[in-house]
């Protein structure tokens, strides 16, 4: 990318946007004239009308995705409440979120004028509209947090606070379905305008309004924001843009609108609104660019014609959902083979060791393969949320636990490092090596563009939804924390599982399955592939098989009471990188289970820099992790400590260049501690390093 055309949306100055020229219209394929015209026998709704909605499964009981009718989704989801998350690891991390963060957020919000911006329109506020042109997004995504919080449970205030919200918002909606604070009053001109499609949001601040109304409709069972975003869609939208002579053309500009019209798709079986995915995904041609922002928007052209990931990580992370989606609906083969090559690219040459993905803070982007820089990386919060969010779709596709194994490792490092401890601080970035001295604060409790924030209370909010799948053979157990389902076979046999478990710190987890009657199905099992080994008994008989990267398929006749054992090797292991990533040459990461491992300088013996220590390695080193479980730090965790060496500088070393010289550099002994990345910039202002130097010195 040119210096001319990088920026980041942190540094996005919303201003007025002109209408650009657009070419001639061209003749799109089949799906855009199939969106163009009304189905032959399907019934009008007049405006306004109130669409009908599914009721298989009823709302209470759809999950994240409801796939109960996806014909090409394997895999089902369960609902949020289906879940409960007990004492563990994830329950602290979700109390801090719905008891602080989700509450502080909502202030945050108001203090900053995001619901001014809506009291403006409808006479209850004289404030100026404040924030970028994406900040209707922010109130947006909180719903979204909010609904999925509920979801667990009755929380009588936070309901409360949701519905003085969403009378607000929705009493802001235009007569004609349009809603938007930003483009009113002198603004009103570029509506929808190509450039302000290009650059404006629009569409990605109504992705984000389908996503919070649906979130919300699941757990209270009301549909008035529901029923505004269908009137934005069907009453605005659907008649006025499209495919076709008679219509304007859309340019997603951030891919967003993709999935949650999928979504808005599985709810009301109107086609109609998959079809408009479809066309967004596909790109209008009447809306032309400058080659440059097809890659950093991830849009406008053939979602299928992709060969890797590139441009603005969150936009490509959120088409790729989007187009997994609509592939769940359409079984389109082109699509299926896009994504693939997608998801090679991205483990094999694009993702870090800690799930975060978007390697460059020009135009917060993918870098080209193997551009893995540490301090430099940029690895927004919400980019490793998209990553997560994908391969919970390709899983749903698939059945196969590659996919889960990326979640977990976004999830428990590059999503969990996002928030702090207390819920309070946001890291926007999260770089694999750090130092403040140059004067940035990691962690703060708001950006003008705060999408990070919220994005990271949803996705804890939601956490129960994605720790099981059912599907036609039985059930799948994708991740580990003390828990309790409390669900269904699709037989419909009820059924309940209950983990028992100190993961991540142990690798031992105990598992009853009791089923409503004795019933023959499949439990899939997850054997992470991180582990080198793992034993699995039933009922304290050994089971074979289990293969690291895998589901354990046991199929047998269950009944209440049967236990399932599983033993993880917890042993904490060096990684290495693909040696076309010449950063880390020379060095290793460390981890142990699901968690990646950091320094902080905080932690190390006093006057010993982090540039200036490596990991002992050599023979005469013990060449094995100490573990130590701390109950009183960063809310308990097990530290790792091991044998390393701090070195000295010579003369000729403090300048940039010296003579190369065979012989090791002189180093003492240090003991060097290492602790979860996640729970890293949660003390003091400390430089922090993922990866490691290897020592080859010599003590002396």
């Amino acid at each position: 990318m040119s210096k001319k055309q990088s920026f980041s949306r942190r540094q996005f100055v919303s201003s007025a946007v002109s209408a650009a020229t657009i070419s001639s219209w061209q003749p799109g394929r089949a799906l855009f004239a199939a969106l163009a015209a009304p189905k032959r026998g399907t019934r009008e709704l007049a405006p306004h009308s109130q669409v009908a909605l599914t009721t298989t499964p009823p709302w209470r009981d759809q999950g994240i995705l409801n796939l109960a009718k996806s014909p090409y989704a394997k895999l089902r989801n369960v609902p949020v409440h289906a879940v409960t998350i007990e004492n563990g690891f994830w329950a602290q991390r979700r109390e801090v979120n719905v008891n602080k963060s989700i509450p502080s957020m909502e202030k945050l919000l108001e203090a900053n004028g995001r619901m001014d911006n809506f009291r403006r329109l409808i006479g209850k506020s004289s404030a100026a509209q404040r924030g970028p042109v994406y900040s209707d997004s922010d109130v947006y995504k909180w719903t979204e947090a909010a609904g999925f919080a509920l979801q667990s449970g009755e929380r009588p205030e936070l309901r409360a606070a949701v519905d003085k919200i969403t009378k607000d918002v929705v009493a802001a909606q235009q007569p004609d379905g349009y809603l938007n604070t930003y483009y009113v009053g002198d603004h009103a001109a570029q509506r929808m305008e190509p450039r302000a499609q290009q650059w404006g949001h629009e569409l990605y601040n109504m992705g984000h309004f389908l996503q919070g109304a649906i979130a919300y409709y699941r757990a209270t069972g009301d549909r008035t924001l529901l029923d505004a975003g269908i009137r934005f869609v069907n009453d605005f939208l659907l008649p006025n843009f499209g495919p076709g002579a008679d219509k304007k053309p859309l340019f997603s500009g951030h891919p967003e609108m993709e999935l949650a019209l999928v979504e808005l798709y599985r709810i009301t079986s109107d086609k109609r609104q998959l079809d408009l995915a479809g066309y967004l995904l596909a790109g209008d041609s009447r809306i032309q660019v400058k080659p440059w922002d097809y890659v950093y928007h991830f849009c406008g052209t053939p979602f299928t014609s992709r060969k890797h990931l590139e441009g603005h990580a969150v936009r490509a992370m959120y088409a790729c959902c989007g187009a997994t989606d609509y592939y769940l609906e359409t079984g389109d083969a082109a699509y299926w083979k896009t994504l693939n090559v997608l998801w090679k690219d991205l483990v094999s040459a694009q993702m870090y060791v800690t799930g975060g993905v978007g390697a460059r803070s020009d135009g917060e982007a993918f870098g080209d393969p193997y551009e893995l820089p540490n301090a430099r990386a940029y690895g927004e919060s919400c980019a490793a949320i998209g990553n997560m969010m994908w391969n919970w779709r390709m899983l749903a596709a698939t059945g196969e636990s590659q996919y889960a194994d990326v979640m977990e490792r976004a999830l428990y490092n590059g999503i969990n490092s996002g928030m702090s401890l207390d819920g309070m601080l946001y890291c926007y970035r999260n770089p694999l090596a750090f130092d403040p001295s140059r004067g940035d604060k990691i962690r703060n409790e708001w950006y003008d563009t705060t999408c990070c924030p919220p994005n990271l209370e949803r996705t804890f909010a939601s956490l129960p939804g994605y720790f099981y799948s059912t599907s036609r053979e039985g059930v799948y157990l994708h991740f580990y924390d003390n828990s309790q389902l409390d669900w269904h076979l699709e037989n419909g046999v009820g059924l309940k599982v209950r983990q028992k478990t100190n993961y991540p710190w142990d690798g031992g987890v105990e598992i009853t399955v009791t089923p409503a009657e004795p019933v023959e199905f499949t439990f899939f099992l997850r054997i992470p592939g991180w582990t080198d080994t793992a034993q699995v008994s039933v009922n304290g008989k050994p089971i074979a098989s289990a293969t690291p990267g895998q589901y354990l398929p046991i199929r047998r006749r269950w009944a209440a009471g049967d236990v399932v054992r599983v033993q993880f090797n917890m042993k904490p292991q060096l990684l290495e990188a693909n040696a076309e990533v010449i950063e880390n040459t020379g060095r290793v990461a460390v981890q142990r289970g699901p968690l990646v491992y950091c320094l902080e300088q905080i932690d190390q013996p006093e006057g010993v820099p982090l540039r200036k220590v490596a990991l002992n390695l050599g023979p005469k080193s013990r060449a094995q992790f100490q573990e130590e479980f701390r109950n009183d730090l960063l809310g308990g965790i097990i530290l790792l400590r091991h044998a390393g060496a701090a070195y000295g500088e010579s003369v000729e070393q403090s300048r940039l260049y010296f003579p190369y010289s065979s012989e090791p550099r002189k180093s003492r002994s240090v003991s060097l501690t290492f602790i979860p990345y996640y729970a890293w910039a949660n003390r003091t202002a400390t430089p922090m390093q993922v990866w490691t130097p290897v020592s080859q010195a010599i003590a002396g």
